[in-house]
Formats: structure tokens, sequence, C-alpha cells
């Protein structure tokens, strides 16, 4: 098992899982967090963490698991790790609660 950052995240990416993440697993984009799978001890340390309830296992059954966790590894791959808690992004609060948001993923 592993856990996945949805779409929540985007416009948002808000880093207070970051911050708890016991083995550095996220990775950091323009406008979006992911997980890596393969360095994700499973912990769940990070789900409370995130005001915007974007992470969820990948046993998730109200989510399409296979897209997330192909997004997430995809994206993983390239970009960098993010080991340190910062500030979220300015339109954050904005963002929050905005379904639909997959087509502003900045890649």
């Amino acid at each position: 098992m592993t856990y996945l950052v949805l779409e929540n995240c985007i416009k948002c990416k808000h880093t207070d899982c970051v911050e708890v993440c016991p083995v550095d697993c996220f990775k950091e984009g323009p406008n979006f967090l992911v997980i890596d799978p393969d360095e994700c001890i499973d912990c769940g340390v990070c789900v409370p963490e995130c005001p915007v309830d974007a992470i969820v296992p990948d046993t998730d059954k109200n989510v399409d698991v296979v897209f997330w966790t192909e997004l997430n590894t995809r994206l993983a791959k390239k970009w960098p790790t993010i080991t340190k808690r910062k500030a979220a992004l300015p339109d954050a609060d904005k963002w929050k609660d905005t379904p639909n948001k997959l087509d502003l993923l900045e890649e």
C-alpha cells in the first residue's frame, strides 16, 4: 500500500504533510505535490496533516486509484524531493474546495 495525493492539492500545495513524513517521499511540482510510491512506507502520518484532505490510501474505493497512482508515480520520477515545510500557494484558500482542477495541474 501507498498513499496518493489527489486533485485537491492542485493550486493549494500545502506542505504540512512534508514536515511529518519520516522518509521524505514527497515530490514538489509548480502547483502540486505527489508521493513517490516507491519511497512511501505507508505510515499515514501525512493524512491528518493535509488541510485540504488531498491524501488518501491507494485502497480508497472513492477515487480512481489507478489514475492517481500512475500520476503520482510519473510525476515523482521527474520532480525534486521536498523535505521542509513552506508556505502554501498564495491563492490556496480560494482553490481549496474547487472541484475539477486537474486541467490546472502544471507539470
